[in-house]
């Protein structure tokens, strides 16, 4: 797969990067070079090889999956502008 100048151009507006137009061709050059190491890492042979979470062999801390109201109502309304009755208040939007 190549890039070319305008899928360039296509994916720096999807990532919301203003790019000037004489730097496209250079772009497209580095996301030609980010495939490329992306197909050599397809070439890598790794038929049972386990996955893994770290690179030292560790169980994954867990809690419990336990529903509560989370015990912070308090500290969570303090920030709000206006709060009333446990619940924060809003202007009225709706006739």
């Amino acid at each position: 797969m190549s890039i070319d100048k305008d899928t360039a151009r296509r994916v720096a507006h999807l990532a919301r990067i203003r790019v000037e137009e004489d730097a496209l061709p250079a772009l497209a050059e580095e996301f030609n070079a980010i495939l490329g190491f992306i197909e050599q890492l397809n070439e890598v042979d790794i038929e049972g090889v386990e996955p893994m979470t770290s690179v030292t062999p560790m169980p994954l801390k867990r809690r419990a999956d336990v529903v509560t109201d989370g015990g912070q109502q308090d500290k969570i309304l303090k920030n709000a502008p206006d709060a009333r009755e446990g619940f924060f208040a809003v202007p009225k939007v709706v006739e």
